[in-house]
């Protein structure tokens, strides 16, 4: 027990350290406001009880006028503070969402592509999602319980400051039976019946906290299916085929397990019905059972004689502000400590370690403009996979040579380049350049050598240029010679805003939609501007109408220029094109030779995979 406390302790100050070190100004402001703001109160408090007792007593008016002037002047001030503290606090917390993000994104940028491409993380970051937007768990949860435990600690202090005088005070020795109030012990059991009535409202209420917590993966995949439902709603892309094929119905047919969760007769409205409505509402009873103690023992101690009716409200105010600063405190502590598994579950996922060696050789033009690229007894599974998606490549290749991969779908063409690129490392066996293994080589700087055009390629919601360039500083006039290589110039001059000009209209509503075949052309030159030594065309004709890809081919040579060029198509009449042509089936290199020595060899797997589609043309 002492190890799960003091783990959730830790894990908790984690988190608001990583806060604190991403988002500084919050911390401090919500520290600053939470201090004034709790301890505001006890002026008005104190001052208040200074006035009811002289009106009680000897009503000297210039002692009044006084008092209140300074109890005016004093609210007004620290009002005002307090005021002032809030909004910066407000504002800083407004940035929250955009900062929490961040750290996300930031992650995700940096972690090596095999955990990125690793449906577990996705799974991990989506089970975090959804408890921060279902239920307010992880970053949110700490600040919220950083800025609680900060006022209800100064509103404990605050309080006792001016109570302690409660407890020692004593009635006249000739009060009669009102003399036990002064007993030392009737005192420590007092103080004992009113720390424990405290205690149990925020006990209840972390007992309800953490029953609808032990339930909470429950509603992991209802938040996920409305999630993704709701989105369906708003892509325009997928609208078309809903609607033709009535998909809304299937919708509704996976949604019926968000409502058999959520709904009037759900699973978490019978919690709020049982358990959780029963510890919900002790917790309420309890403090109004607290109120009605402390009413009963200064009323008394009052009636005895042993202080006047302006420190009666002073004690009632400030134990009752007390109470709360414990009842906030306790439940406070329980959020933290149910909240630790939650923050487990992101520092799971921020600590996902990079396993792929970085490197620390400088790569430059010169290294590579002469030399070789060798796959050596090279194997490869994906990870959580037993099944070899490539087996035991063994390729030369010399820089500078064009090169054509080909093979049926699922033959391993386009893990070979990832490999290459380094976007994952081989399972067995090594990747040479130049005769040193690529992983010896500093990553960036090896990635920088490597222009691709992945089949699945993706582009932004930004300006042409900045999508081209990919960088934030750019030459405008390199930019559009890449372009008009892409044969990309017909569709520039309809721009109104030429390279300014957005893409889609998720950002600016002018906007322009590509088409397939556009945006394929604009991907070939981002991989031009990168202007890198390696260059890499994973299907680069496959959206393209006829003519668009004659022109493509007809000016390959012009396209790649000295580059060492990968070239992967089903249409093979790009590999007229390459200098070298390299097969593979099954994950396996079966050939590897050039277009016209492959053709000779009638019983070879490119003469067939060649006569299947000469056979359309004649």
């Amino acid at each position: 027990m002492k190890n799960k406390k003091s783990n959730s302790l830790m894990i908790n100050l984690r988190a608001l350290s990583l806060i604190y070190k991403k988002y500084p100004q919050y911390i401090i402001s919500t520290f600053l406001s939470s201090i004034v703001t709790s301890l505001t109160p006890y002026i008005g408090i104190y001052l208040s009880s200074l006035i009811i007792e002289e009106l009680a007593s000897s009503k000297d008016v210039d002692r009044l006028i006084l008092l209140v002037s300074i109890t005016l002047i004093s609210i007004a001030l620290t009002s005002l503070l307090s005021a002032l503290l809030k909004r910066w606090k407000d504002t800083q917390e407004s940035h929250l969402y955009y900062k929490f993000e961040k750290i996300y994104i930031e992650k995700l940028f940096d972690m090596d592509f095999e955990n990125l491409d690793d449906s577990k993380t996705h799974e991990l970051l989506s089970t975090i999602k959804q408890n921060q937007n279902g239920g307010g768990w992880g970053l949110f949860r700490v600040c919220d319980s950083f800025e609680r435990l900060i006022s209800s600690c100064f509103t404990i202090l605050g309080g006792l400051s001016l109570t302690i005088t409660l407890f020692i005070s004593k009635v006249p020795e000739n009060s009669g039976d009102f003399v036990i109030l002064n007993h030392p012990l009737f005192v420590l059991l007092v103080i004992i019946l009113m720390v424990g009535i405290t205690l149990l409202s925020p006990y209840f209420y972390y007992k309800g906290e953490k029953y609808f917590a032990k339930y909470s993966n429950r509603h992991n995949l209802a938040n996920r299916l409305f999630g993704f439902f709701g989105w369906l709603g708003y892509n325009k892309e997928l609208s078309t085929d809903i609607r033709m094929y009535r998909q809304d119905k299937i919708c509704d047919k996976y949604n019926r397990n968000k409502e058999d969760t959520f709904s009037s007769n759900g699973f978490f409205s019978k919690l709020a019905k049982g358990p959780i409505g029963i510890y919900s509402s002790l917790s309420a009873i309890i403090p109004i059972v607290f109120i009605g103690l402390v009413y009963l023992f200064v009323c008394l101690k009052s009636y005895a004689g042993a202080f006047g009716i302006g420190l009666v409200t002073q004690y009632i105010a400030s134990i009752t502000k007390v109470s709360s600063g414990l009842t906030e405190l306790v439940s406070t502590s329980g959020d933290m400590k149910i909240n630790s598994s939650f923050l487990e579950l992101m520092f799971k996922f921020l600590d996902i370690e990079n396993t792929m060696s970085q490197g620390s050789l400088p790569l430059d033009k010169d290294n590579i403009i002469e030399g070789k690229i060798e796959f050596r007894n090279v194997s490869f599974k994906y990870p959580n996979s037993n099944d070899y998606v490539l087996k035991n490549i063994n390729l030369e290749i010399n820089v500078g040579k064009k090169i054509a991969l080909v093979g049926m779908n699922g033959s391993g063409k386009t893990t070979l380049i990832k490999l290459l690129c380094r976007l994952y490392d081989p399972t067995e066996g090594e990747i040479l350049l130049n005769g040193i293994n690529i992983k010896e080589y500093n990553y960036l700087d090896y990635l920088m050598y490597f222009s691709v055009v992945f089949q699945d390629y993706k582009l932004l919601s930004l300006k042409l240029g900045d999508n081209v360039s990919s960088g934030t500083k750019y030459n405008k006039e390199d930019v559009i010679s890449c372009l008009s290589k892409a044969g990309f110039n017909d569709s520039l001059d309809k721009m109104k805003e030429g390279i300014d000009t957005y893409l889609f209209k998720d950002i600016n509503e002018d906007g322009v939609k590509v088409s397939g075949g556009e945006a394929q052309k604009i991907a070939i030159a981002r991989a031009l501007y990168k202007d890198s030594p390696f260059i890499i065309l994973d299907e680069p004709t496959a959206s393209l109408d006829p003519i668009s890809e004659a022109e493509i081919y007809s000016r390959f040579n012009q396209l790649t220029g000295e580059k060492t060029s990968f070239y992967i198509s089903h249409r093979l009449t790009s590999c007229i094109f390459c200098d070298e042509v390299v097969v593979l089936d099954k994950g396996e290199i079966v050939e590897h030779d050039t277009h016209k020595n492959l053709l000779l060899n009638k019983n070879g797997k490119y003469y067939e995979l060649w006569n299947a589609q000469a056979q359309y043309y004649k």
